[in-house]
């Protein structure tokens, strides 16, 4: 799972703030973005050990409400002054966002933390594709389909349950859809305004669900506790490391770092929940990174102006 500053974007110069020096070289910044991928799959994992106590849905209303508490807290965004369509890109990115995390938490909860992220990352890598327009990315297509079929064993997803699969496909359709409003709300809300109310938002629909699964169990202390934690591993610290590293960081360069969250994913499984990957997996997983990569650094090549506003 990534954050909302992911810059998989159709547009990667606009995931910088403007004005901000390219100083990709920095270790710096490339260490806080290491960091907020590591505590972002370090937290999937985490969520994943506390799913027999609260539930996938249990889990992920409990990491968007702390998330979201947290964030209206430092924001404090202003609810006055903005238009009918304003609120409408904050609410479609907010029920993204909520649809995104809930497919993704039924996802690992039947199938490898590595497995899931790799198939929710096809959905900003289609995105990616498909903004670019470029007869090489046909290669990239390619190549991240090869892996796909390396990691269903052949097409059947063999070792894998196809639900969790699902899930995890449905999971990056709604990550495409989530870049796309995490762009549009930016352009429409300062600072990390839009982000709090989208949170809020997120939250608010994924409630009745985690009430529905989990009941009171929702009310334990324990639970709470560590779903606080999910949400500190998961939201606020990768929120606030992107953001510092955005600052001097080359967005191009941000999002082919991005493309490395199904490996740090398949690390967090195998550390914390003992998810041990094939060579076949293992393969398959590099292969769907080269082509995220490979995708980025071809659209930074053609495109070295920011897009229109509603690109």
């Amino acid at each position: 799972m990534t954050t909302p500053s992911t810059a998989t974007t159709s547009s990667p110069s606009a995931a910088r703030p403007s004005g901000a020096p390219g100083r990709g070289g920095s270790l710096g910044p490339v260490g806080l973005v290491l960091g907020a991928g590591f505590s972002v799959q370090f937290g999937a994992a985490l969520a994943v050990s506390l799913m027999p106590r609260a539930g996938a849905l249990g889990v992920v209303t409990l990491r968007l409400i702390a998330a979201a508490v947290v964030l209206l807290v430092v924001c404090r965004p202003r609810l006055r002054g903005h238009s009918r369509a304003d609120w409408g890109t904050v609410v479609v990115f907010g029920v993204a966002m909520g649809a995104m995390n809930g497919l993704f938490y039924q996802a690992v909860d039947r199938i490898p933390l590595g497995a899931a992220v790799t198939l929710e990352v096809l959905g900003p890598l289609a995105l990616s594709v498909l903004a670019s327009r470029r007869a090489l990315n046909a290669v990239w297509a390619a190549l991240a389909l090869g892996g796909v079929v390396l990691l269903s064993g052949g097409g059947g997803f063999g070792g894998l349950d196809p639900v969790g699969v699902a899930f995890a496909l449905g999971a990056g359709a709604m990550w495409a859809t989530y870049i796309i409003f995490s762009a549009r709300t930016g352009r429409r809300f300062p600072q990390a305004d839009g982000l709090a109310l989208a949170m809020a938002v997120g939250a608010l629909l994924m409630l009745p669900l985690g009430v529905a699964e989990s009941g009171s169990k929702l009310a334990d202390p324990t639970t709470i506790a560590l779903g606080s934690s999910v949400a500190i591993l998961s939201s606020v610290l990768p929120y606030t490391f992107e953001l510092l590293a955005l600052r001097s960081l080359p967005a191009s360069t941000f999002a082919i770092m991005m493309s490395l969250e199904p490996a740090l994913a398949a690390t967090a499984g195998f550390l914390i929940l003992g998810q041990a990957l094939s060579a076949v997996q293992a393969a398959a997983i590099a292969m769907v990174i080269a082509a995220s990569m490979g995708a980025v650094r071809t659209q930074v090549g053609r495109r070295k102006l920011p897009l229109p506003p509603e690109a």
